[in-house]
């Protein structure tokens, strides 16, 4: 019989690797203060990405070369769960537009031609800009798209959630405070469990001491069901170029059916959540920047509730945390930035290949 563990978190990170460990035969509990849609998870602009993401700022080699055999991993799992039509999961079009040849960002370009051996429909093609009424005063020069997956966070963190449970993972509303050191043997004891693995976003700041920060964000969100424009099918993107300044990212997805998200922000340090389009001027040239890039949302109709969601990328400055804790009980899966949707699977699995070495290298003895 394998371990016992305790998952702390419940956002996409957290429950994905619940799920994992639960189907590799662990029993699970699950511990966490707030669930969705009250989680970062569900504002995510969820649009699957090779790395490194448009956000841009996930870049060191060490964090992204890692990160490119979860996001493989995820791509494929996600490809799957777009044939279940509860899922939320949609794989459509998604295209990257840049100012210049792409062979003059070397990052740009080496991703791409990474990401073009392992997607779907890849095609390099200047064109793409007039073919999808790009505006020409957006100067696209290059561009290049591939299918992508694209979740509906809603959807898909609710059917997550109820996999997660049907499975048998118990779950705990608590909030676990202080060092996750000093408190192992009380917590191993406290939920009778072997392992801990932490997956607490912008929580393992308290309890790990983190060199963390949010990457905050903000989608704006629209119709998408052909009333006051034609509909939306593909997704649109050009990524944050730190030397224009300012904020420049593009970020337009098709969300579900009839839903759109229109973004980004990419505000550092920024804890407040509580934006609008009237309280947050960034928020209100973020909306005037889709439409000036594409036309035809000048007609967009806007939601009544929820138009602005803001979420806190939980970034840590060397990239994803992934591993076990030398002399201890723990797992970290934290620091996925943007991209947490993106690594969720990946990231889970390792863990449990981690689990599997770590309980056999341990003598599981539950105080």
């Amino acid at each position: 019989m394998k371990p016992r563990i305790l998952v702390i978190g419940a956002g996409v990170v957290g429950l994905t690797t619940a799920l994992c460990a639960r189907r590799a035969g662990y029993e699970v509990v699950i511990a966490a203060d707030r669930f969705a849609p009250d989680i970062t998870s569900v504002v995510a602009g969820a649009l699957w990405e090779w790395p490194p993401a448009v956000c841009g700022h996930h870049r060191d080699e060490v964090s992204v070369d890692r990160s490119k055999a979860w996001c493989l991993t995820s791509y494929q799992r996600f490809q799957r769960l777009a044939e279940d039509a509860h899922s939320g999961v949609h794989v459509r079009p998604a295209i990257f537009y840049f100012r210049g040849p792409i062979e003059d960002n070397p990052v740009e370009h080496r991703k791409m031609l990474e990401l073009a051996t392992h997607v779907s429909g890849f095609r390099r093609d200047p064109s793409l800009a007039d073919e999808n009424g790009v505006s020409p005063s957006a100067k696209v020069a290059d561009a290049y798209t591939h299918l992508a997956p694209m979740i509906d966070t809603d959807v898909y963190l609710r059917w997550l959630y109820g996999h997660v449970t049907s499975a048998g993972c118990v779950v705990v509303r608590t909030r676990i405070e202080g060092d996750l050191v000093a408190q192992q043997q009380g917590l191993l004891a406290a939920f009778g469990v072997d392992f801990i693995v932490n997956c607490a976003g912008l929580g393992a700041i308290e309890l790990t001491g983190e060199a963390m920060y949010p990457l905050r964000g903000a989608l704006v969100h629209a119709h998408n069901d052909g009333r006051t424009m034609p509909r939306i099918t593909r997704a649109h993107l050009m990524a944050h170029d730190a030397t224009l300044g300012g904020q420049n990212m593009v970020f337009i997805v098709p969300r579900g059916r009839y839903r759109l998200v229109l973004g980004g922000l990419v505000e550092p340090d920024q804890w407040n959540t509580d934006l609008t389009l009237d309280n947050h001027a960034p928020v209100r040239e973020m909306l005037a920047r889709c439409q000036e890039f594409l036309p035809a949302l000048r007609d967009v109709s806007l939601c009544d509730e929820g138009t602005v969601r803001t979420g806190l990328r939980p970034m840590r400055r060397q990239g994803v945390r992934l591993g076990h804790q030398a002399g201890t009980r723990i797992l970290h899966n934290v620091g996925h930035g943007g991209s947490g949707v993106t690594l969720s699977w990946g990231c889970a699995e390792e863990v449990v290949q981690l689990l599997d070495h770590v309980s056999v290298a341990t003598t599981a003895i539950r105080p």
